[in-house]
């Protein structure tokens, strides 16, 4: 059974960083998401990544501020979040596939985690 799991959210104050990571079990993946929502707002795609020959992503709403990288075995994705905002409360999903197939976009992705709670206040 392949189970997500996210982890390292929290409440931080505004300026401060975050490191997410996604606990993989049940199988391997090679491309991953980071999505988030935020309260009364649909899902939005943070950040994803290849190792399969797709681009990495950013949304320009996090761009020179967030990092997706790839991390060890049974954690393979991790999210550094710095200089985080207030629009940046939402909670923040996982997500895999096997494939890149063209496109980020939610629909693609076969897996997703719980998801974490950031929340961003002074």
């Amino acid at each position: 059974q392949v189970q997500l799991v996210e982890s390292g959210g929290g409440l931080v104050q505004p300026g401060d960083s975050l490191r997410l990571s996604c606990a993989v079990s049940g199988r391997t993946f090679s491309n991953y998401g980071w999505f988030r929502q935020a309260p009364g707002k649909e899902r939005e795609i943070v950040a994803a990544i290849s190792w399969s020959g797709g681009p990495t992503y950013y949304a320009d709403s996090v761009k020179g501020r967030f990092t997706i990288s790839r991390g060890r075995a049974k954690e393979p994705v991790y999210l550094q979040m710095n200089t985080l905002k207030p629009e940046d409360t939402a909670v923040y999903y996982c997500a895999a596939k096997n494939w890149y197939g063209g496109s980020w976009s939610e629909e693609g992705f076969n897996y997703w985690g719980q998801g974490t709670q950031v929340t961003v206040s002074s």
